[in-house]
């Protein structure tokens, strides 16, 4: 299928001919003065990207290039880079994109290729998993910040104490076995904690790539919704029952930072998340950093796991003017420099993840308790066979088509609305159906 098709016009021209030559021609005859630049960056507010925000003025004393961050919750910042790209708004020099939007934005001619990194960045390290998810006909639209899986984050000691051992590639029944197990409400210990608030990229990313594993899909062949199925029944009514027994008051409003908090303070046996969320529960910010163990996400007995595959990125709308210095920048933050300067400071295992070959050949990294079960987990996800039933589309966590979005946030406003106890089941499952299948239809799948 090709993106192109699902948009119209081209590129935006946010200034004039007569300044857009000019630009142009300082850019590629030298005459731009970066040293007196100011990009903008779009990013959200999770821990390695703070961090990075930290280190931003090595980055300016080395070019001369001053920084600007926006820093947004995830569904926010969503909403800001794609209102921004397409209407062509020009706020941004820089946006933190992952792989959905990537290959999409990139066929739409909406974001600059990175074809122009230098030799010694070395595109090549970058893990084939993550290149070519942010990629689009061979071509690189965003360089990985950091790239992620997810897997069972758990409390070694309420797992023995519960007189249970967390197998290496447990089912989704043993988890919550455990989970019940391990909950204790007289001291506000959930069993597991799981994203339960709306947002595609929230709620809608756990509960899909769990549906993965109980056989469920989003669509069939020909582009009709699957929500009137029974898998995609048994996968919902097993996460409520789950979170209901042993899950947090409100989880239906909890994303990823709200349960890495809650994991932090102790208050969470386990949690199945992001795999770069690992060096925030064992750094020193968390309270059970000394009794945490990892796992594969869960499976169902079908062949597929429930864990997804997904990349924070750097990329570079097509509009800047700022294009040199928003490159420099890339290059900065997501090469091996930047790692080895994270290393020295913080630590191996404060590193970004996932994004580099020669991150998972170093010996010193080697030595970081989850970074075997990182890289396990990334290669176990494959968006091109994630599901039981064969799809038209490509993803594990998403379907990678441009109307996904928009779709799955009000799906997940339905999942959401079940969990919170204002309505059923069926009727969840109901509105989906039809949301999906409308939309699907005005755009001219069906």
């Amino acid at each position: 299928m090709s993106y192109t098709s699902r948009f119209s016009g081209g590129l935006f021209g946010r200034l004039s001919c007569s300044a857009s030559a000019l630009t142009l021609l300082m850019t590629s005859t030298g005459f731009a003065d970066s040293h007196a630049q100011t990009i903008t960056i779009a990013t959200v507010n999770n821990g390695d990207m703070i961090r990075m925000q930290g280190y931003t003025d090595q980055f300016t004393e080395e070019t001369g290039i001053s920084v600007e961050w926006v820093t947004l919750e995830e569904n926010v910042l969503r909403q800001r880079v794609t209102t921004d790209i397409t209407t062509n708004g020009g706020q941004f020099d820089i946006m933190t994109i992952g792989m959905y939007e990537t290959p999409i934005w990139g066929a739409a001619g909406w974001l600059v290729p990175l074809d122009g990194l230098s030799e010694e960045y070395n595109v090549d390290d970058i893990l084939p998993a993550m290149r070519g998810g942010l990629s689009h006909d061979g071509t690189l639209y965003a360089a990985p910040f950091y790239g992620e899986s997810s897997m069972i984050m758990y409390r070694t000691d309420l797992m023995e104490a519960a007189g249970l051992e967390m197998p290496d590639a447990p089912t989704w029944e043993f988890i919550r076995e455990a989970a019940a197990a391990m909950t204790d409400r007289d001291n506000d210990v959930n069993g597991i904690c799981l994203r339960g608030k709306a947002g595609w990229g929230e709620g809608g990313a756990l509960i899909t790539a769990m549906s993965n594993s109980f056989g469920a899909r989003w669509f069939d062949m020909d582009w009709n919704a699957q929500f009137d199925t029974q898998p995609w029944r048994d996968t919902l009514t097993f996460f409520n029952d789950m979170m209901q027994e042993s899950g947090p008051a409100g989880f239906a409003t909890n994303g990823f930072n709200e349960n890495l908090s809650m994991f932090q303070q102790g208050l969470c046996g386990m949690w199945i998340d992001a795999t770069v969320a690992a060096s925030f529960v064992t750094n020193e910010d968390s309270t059970v950093a000394d009794s945490v163990g990892f796992a594969l996400a869960p499976d169902n007995g079908l062949g597929r796991r429930s864990n997804w595959l997904w990349a924070w990125a750097l990329a570079i709308p097509a509009g800047t003017q700022q294009q040199d210095a928003a490159m420099q920048f890339i290059e900065w933050a997501t090469g091996t420099g930047y790692i080895d300067m994270v290393a020295e400071n913080e630590g191996w295992a404060n590193v970004p993840p996932g994004a580099r070959i020669s991150l998972y050949e170093n010996p010193n990294y080697q030595e970081v308790p989850f970074a075997q079960m990182t890289l396990d987990s990334i290669l176990s996800a494959d968006p091109n066979n994630s599901t039981v039933e064969p799809t038209p589309y490509v993803g594990v966590q998403f379907a990678a088509i441009p109307e996904f979005a928009g779709i799955a946030t009000e799906v997940s406003q339905e999942f959401s609305a079940y969990y919170a106890g204002q309505q059923s089941v069926d009727e969840a499952l109901e509105n989906a159906q039809a949301i999906t299948n409308e939309a699907m239809e005005a755009a001219g799948y069906r």
